[in-house]
């Protein structure tokens, strides 16, 4: 049984106008829609994906400065850094109609990492 999530209405113009230049990016869509699930470095984004690697990290840093993605970071054993990124959102829902634009999105409830 498919339990139906409630959304969050956004208000502000420039947060929509925000969302939707990000969903008209085939990146960032492609990003958010493979780390709902099970978060990603941007390296197995890159390689996965076939994103460019300075594209990958620009679009992930995009996401997380617009609250779309979380962040989590470990050290490995040889001292490098590396992060993860996981997606905050389920979905995001589009109407537009009669001159008035509204957007709804859908928290990802799987259990998130970082903030």
């Amino acid at each position: 049984m498919q339990v139906l999530q409630q959304g969050k209405p956004i208000e502000e113009l420039t947060t929509k106008e925000a969302l939707l230049e990000i969903l008209a990016d085939r990146y960032s869509r492609v990003i958010l829609e493979s780390t709902i699930e099970m978060p990603k470095s941007a390296i197995e984004l890159s390689t996965e994906y076939g994103i460019p690697i300075s594209t990958a990290y620009r679009r992930v840093q995009m996401l997380h400065d617009h609250k779309l993605l979380g962040i989590s970071g470990s050290i490995s054993q040889d001292g490098k850094k590396y992060f993860l990124y996981k997606s905050k959102i389920k979905s995001i829902m589009t109407c537009f109609s009669n001159g008035a634009l509204e957007i709804e999105i859908v928290p990802n409830l799987v259990p998130s990492i970082g903030n």
